[in-house]
């Protein structure tokens, strides 16, 4: 199976020689194409200096990461932003929307850039919009959405450009139950429709269960991996639940 992630031994420190933090310590995996991964951790775990890692943001230490067969580690600041634009899709907590844009605006934004003329990005907006179930509210502003909707609006945004890799951090973190049962939904059904590629940090159990697999980081470590298999996703959430128990510290922290 093609491989999008290759993650190899990589290693975050901050600070100076005097005072050293080691973030993340010689963590490897690898997501092919088509899985849905969650990365589950307490706070402090290093599950966000890992993901700021892969999605460019930040530089590792040591080790590499290669992203569709390219080494990110290696590229200069604007190749980085050139692959960032074209290869990665980010959805965040927060939506980061931009208030003076339409939600059909904001969702072509990418295409706009990239130069893609006016018939295309109206089919492509569109399609992505029914996928999502949000055609209804394409002409309106963000303050006039839900946070459920602001969410969805994020996630067409972040596939519209048809990215190798889709990245989010804490998508459900500013949700209600409803509103993080629908946009789960949408993940699965973008996952199985269109083969996207996801890689999901979340504190949460509950969204975790809905990924394929799960990794799960302590001190900057891989602790332990789970594999959803045939299992229902009430039978993943127990499994997450008890491995969550076994990483210690508050279980509030976590879930």
């Amino acid at each position: 199976m093609e491989q999008v992630l290759q993650v190899n031994k990589i290693e975050k420190y901050y600070g100076n020689k005097g005072n050293l933090t080691k973030a993340i310590n010689q963590i490897s995996f690898s997501i092919s194409k088509g899985e849905f991964v969650g990365i589950m951790g307490a706070s402090g775990s290093g599950k966000t200096t890992l993901l700021n890692c892969i999605s460019t943001i930040d530089r590792v230490s040591a080790g590499s990461i290669m992203i569709n067969g390219k080494d990110i580690t290696k590229m200069k600041k604007s190749q980085l932003i050139k692959f960032r634009r074209e290869e990665l899709g980010f959805i965040f907590q927060d939506f980061n929307l931009l208030d003076t844009l339409t939600a059909f605006e904001n969702i072509a934004l990418a295409l706009t850039i990239q130069k893609v003329n006016a018939a295309q990005i109206q089919t492509r907006v569109k399609e992505v919009a029914q996928r999502l179930g949000i055609e209804e509210i394409l002409n309106k502003y963000p303050y006039q959405l839900s946070g459920g909707q602001k969410q969805r609006v994020a996630s067409a945004r972040a596939i519209i450009s048809n990215p190798k890799l889709i990245l989010a951090d804490e998508p459900t973190g500013a949700l209600d139950s409803k509103s993080a049962r629908m946009l789960l939904e949408s993940f699965e059904e973008l996952n199985r429709s269109l083969e996207a590629t996801i890689l999901m940090v979340t504190h949460d159990a509950f969204s975790a269960s809905y990924a394929h697999r799960i990794i799960f980081i302590k001190d900057g470590e891989i602790f332990n991996e789970l594999v959803r298999g045939n299992d229902s996703r009430k039978e993943f959430f127990d499994k997450i639940i008890e491995v969550v128990t076994l990483l210690g510290g508050e279980l509030n922290d976590v879930i």
